[in-house]
């Protein structure tokens, strides 16, 4: 609770403001879970505060709410493209992502519980970005991303909003965005660095290497004979478990 406390601090999320008259607090909690390796392992145990967002009013506190993902195929047809011409496919992670969009709205929330600020208890928190669980926090982001990779000279596909391509010469880059996964394809690995390097600037990111498991999906790659397999094993294996 307190690392994400710190985040939220260091993302500079909110001001401490008396609520206006005839306005209304979004309410909030905390969430706790459990996330697994590809093998089904759990290997970090996380707390989240988030709005509530059936507190929230359409047309008051959030307008638009859609924000686009990947299809599965595209990244299928991307991944079999990278096999066939022997690309690289690497991996990065977003921290924290949808901290980073920027609110249009004027959202107001209660201060989070256990976490008052003492010298102003009856202060509420006047939302500057979007926080987890808003209901237009994922496109706050979603807009957030795509202008940033668009000023590092990435072009968005017209029929797949969250593909970007980046060619120059021989050398061509794919970026797959779902949600706050990314997947980077592409034969020039000095500009694969570049990338990274211009995301590690615009955001808090986690390098995860050459693509190993995704969206549940486990990545196996044999270069030496142009093959790989995705496997959803562990995937199938904790969907039983829940029945």
């Amino acid at each position: 609770m307190g690392a994400e406390m710190q985040s939220m601090h260091d993302n500079q999320l909110w001001d401490l403001v008396d609520l206006p008259p005839n306005c209304k607090t979004a309410g909030s909690k905390w969430v706790f879970k459990k996330k697994t390796d590809m093998d089904g392992n759990v290997h970090t145990f996380k707390a989240r505060h988030v709005a509530k967002r059936f507190t929230q009013t359409q047309g008051i506190d959030y307008k638009e709410t859609f924000s686009p993902v990947a299809m599965l195929k595209s990244i299928r047809i991307l991944i079999a493209i990278a096999t066939y011409y022997d690309y690289e496919i690497c991996q990065m992670d977003v921290k924290t992502a949808f901290l980073k969009g920027h609110l249009t709205e004027d959202v107001y929330m209660a201060q989070p519980e256990g976490f008052f600020y003492p010298k102003n208890p009856n202060k509420v928190c006047k939302l500057k970005k979007s926080i987890y669980g808003l209901k237009q926090a994922s496109r706050s982001w979603n807009l957030c991303f795509d202008e940033k990779i668009k000023d590092f000279g990435f072009i968005k596909d017209e029929d797949e909003t969250c593909v970007y391509m980046k060619a120059s010469g021989s050398i061509v880059m794919f970026l797959i965005l779902y949600v706050d996964d990314i997947l980077l394809i592409g034969n020039g690995i000095p500009t694969m660095n570049e990338v990274k390097s211009w995301l590690g600037k615009c955001f808090t990111m986690k390098d995860l290497g050459e693509a190993a498991y995704i969206l549940g999906i486990k990545i196996y790659r044999d270069r030496s004979r142009s093959l790989i397999c995705l496997s959803q094993s562990t995937y199938i294996d904790k969907v039983i478990r829940s029945f």
